[in-house]
């Protein structure tokens, strides 16, 4: 499905993306771990195609060069140039870092701006499985308010919503699992689990807490200062003393 060879991201003189080389196979949930500043949400950016949208604003302002090498192939097909919404088409959905929902619109505003690329029939379908995968927003109070006004667990379920909604392939969830208390950190792995399982859907995911992860990880990477420094099937992770003593105190 995904595949990533020599992925190299500069953001002026500075290496964020250091020669990545990874797979994400149909089914697979893959997880990507880091800490702050390792080239997370810098990866998930070439992997959605953002990157190339932040290189064309920089260049039109006379900012900071970015320069993005390496090969990403995605089912077969060179995606390394193309827009995120041309990615976006193909099935390649990313939900960011910090959820970036639209904080005046409501939750179900929100969720409808996010099925641009589903048919009504889909969108239906989609919308119906959303509020059954997340009980929490699937009352008529929830549904109708402002998505700032939302709890931080409740946004985040939303903003994987909205990405649900525009019928991935592949879903990038960036960091999901960020400020949340453990109860619901369990409750979006737990999700996580069922999307693969229910959907079918890839998801290729992001974290700095790797311990409410590691259980549903098909196959990991630890990044280092943009480098991959590891990489295994969870059991070959966790077996590891280092990634236990950096991801699990341990």
């Amino acid at each position: 499905m995904l595949k990533v060879k020599n992925l190299m991201v500069f953001y002026e003189n500075m290496l964020a993306v250091n020669n990545v080389s990874m797979n994400c196979d149909k089914g697979q949930i893959v997880g990507v771990f880091g800490a702050n500043s390792a080239g997370k949400s810098t990866l998930m950016y070439a992997l959605s195609g953002i990157v190339l949208d932040i290189k064309k604003k920089e260049d039109m302002r006379g900012g900071e060069r970015i320069t993005l090498l390496g090969e990403i192939t995605f089912n077969g097909e060179d995606v390394l140039h193309l827009k995120p919404s041309e990615r976006a088409k193909r099935g390649i959905v990313l939900c960011p870092e910090r959820r970036r929902i639209f904080p005046e619109s409501s939750t179900f505003e929100n969720l409808k701006i996010g099925g641009y690329l589903a048919t009504r029939v889909q969108a239906k379908e989609t919308l119906d499985y959303i509020f059954s995968l997340f009980p929490a927003l699937d009352s008529r109070e929830a549904k109708r308010r402002s998505g700032g006004f939302l709890s931080g667990g409740e946004q985040q379920m939303l903003a994987i919503g909205r990405a649900l909604m525009a019928q991935p392939k592949l879903l990038l969830l960036d960091e999901p699992l960020l400020g949340l208390s453990p109860g619901l950190q369990l409750a979006l792995v737990k999700a996580i689990e069922e999307i693969r399982d229910r959907k079918g859907i890839s998801l290729l995911v992001t974290e700095q807490y790797a311990r409410p992860l590691f259980p549903v990880v098909d196959y990991g990477y630890i990044l280092e200062n943009g480098s991959l420094v590891l990489e295994g099937t969870s059991q070959e992770l966790i077996s590891n003393p280092d990634v236990k003593s950096a991801y699990f105190g341990i």
